[in-house]
């Protein structure tokens, strides 16, 4: 397998929606402790919303890399909250990574981890240390950069995202929060996991699975 198609891309969106709506309530606990306690199911509404629009748009035979801004949208349409805007950025930067006429070559689908934490980290505004998703998306990112460079396969940089997007989400425990909800809180957030570095976990996991599962389809 060169490229992912659209419907392709679909699926491995499908999968992270999936995964998500499964932790819906475990993300939400983790966001009552600091927040709000709605982070889970906005999460799920928002990627719900994806899969809708790129299963709409697949059928009408767009390339691949026609999702991503589309899926942006879709995003920042089902959720009104500061998650909108910072997953719709994530997905828009990701479209101006990959041509929208084009399919996505599998060898530069990990780069969305890396379009993820730029578009989050512009939008946000937060820093490394602030306690929030950016905690998790940032050193992925570096660990897909570094293993690109390193010449590993598509699978293996998401593996090495994986691995530095849980440490790092592990890492929020020891923070005080210093930008949103939690904010507010002060020291008693720390102890807590930050609920948008779990989510971004669960995404890159998610990435990897849907794409280990088309690639393993293929050869099979």
């Amino acid at each position: 397998m060169t490229n992912l198609n659209a419907t392709q891309m679909t699926e491995l969106l499908r999968i992270v929606s999936m995964r998500i709506d499964e932790a819906s309530a475990e993300l939400g606990a983790l966001d009552g402790a600091i927040g709000d306690a709605d982070h889970g199911n906005t999460m799920a509404r928002g990627f719900a919303a994806v899969v809708t629009a790129c299963v709409e748009a697949a059928n009408q035979d767009v390339k691949a890399g026609a999702l991503l801004p589309i899926s942006g949208r879709s995003f920042l349409n089902a959720v009104g909250a500061t998650t909108g805007p910072l997953y719709a950025s994530a997905f828009l930067r990701a479209g101006q990574a990959f041509d929208a006429q084009q399919d996505i070559p599998v060898d530069r689908l990990p780069e969305m981890v890396v379009c993820f934490c730029d578009g989050i980290a512009q939008r946000g505004k937060a820093t490394p240390g602030d306690k929030t998703m950016l905690d998790a998306w940032g050193p992925a990112a570096r660990a897909v950069t570094e293993a690109q460079q390193n010449g590993a396969g598509p699978v293996a940089c998401l593996d090495a995202a994986l691995e530095a997007a849980s440490e790092g989400r592990e890492a929020t425990r020891a923070m005080v929060a210093s930008v949103g909800r939690a904010a507010r809180l002060g020291e008693r957030s720390l102890g807590h996991v930050d609920p948008g570095a779990a989510s971004a976990v669960i995404i890159i996991a998610a990435l990897r699975e849907g794409l280990a599962n088309l690639l393993q389809g293929e050869a099979s």
